[in-house]
């Protein structure tokens, strides 16, 4: 299932990022202005990653963590527990960036997101290029007491998931 997920999600990526696509992947499509609406809605998924791709290494900062609820959440206390015992890292500053080299200049000018909402949970699927090489992100969302709230970052990419770290 995961790997039809990833293959669904990179096909779609190479359909060229369509916004009412990326709706298709959890129902009905919305129509461009909606879907660019939500994009610029302050509050909503994509609002909450854009700092992430503007501040590099923002999702290791413990004064972020209200963004994020579990299983992303306990993977990040974990690691701040790693790092402030003195043992070492755990994550790579650039995370949010597939642990490629950041060049804020290459990634504004690729950068590509696709938001999708079912209910109290969403997915933000991001697309970027950094020395030619391309990179997809899925940043997983669920909807605590109104906000919407970051609880897993998956790489199509590199095949990894935040949550699957053991930062202990």
């Amino acid at each position: 299932m995961a790997r039809a997920l990833a293959l669904a999600t990179v096909c779609l990526l190479a359909a060229g990022l369509s916004s009412t696509a990326g709706q298709g992947l959890f129902g009905a499509p919305l129509s461009a202005e909606n879907a660019r609406a939500a994009r610029l809605r302050p509050g909503s998924p994509t609002a909450v990653v854009q700092p992430f791709y503007e501040h590099v290494g923002l999702e290791l900062d413990p004064a972020q963590r209200s963004q994020f609820v579990d299983p992303a959440k306990s993977v990040l206390d974990k690691s701040d527990a790693l790092r402030k015992s003195g043992q070492g890292e755990c994550l790579d500053p650039n995370i949010a960036l597939d642990n490629a080299a950041y060049d804020r200049a290459e990634i504004d000018n690729s950068l590509k997101t696709v938001e999708a909402v079912k209910g109290d949970e969403a997915k933000v699927i991001v697309a970027f290029v950094v020395a030619g090489n391309p990179h997809r992100l899925e940043w997983k969302f669920k909807k605590v007491e109104g906000d919407w709230k970051i609880s897993d970052l998956l790489s199509v990419t590199g095949e990894w998931a935040l949550s699957q770290y053991q930062c202990e």
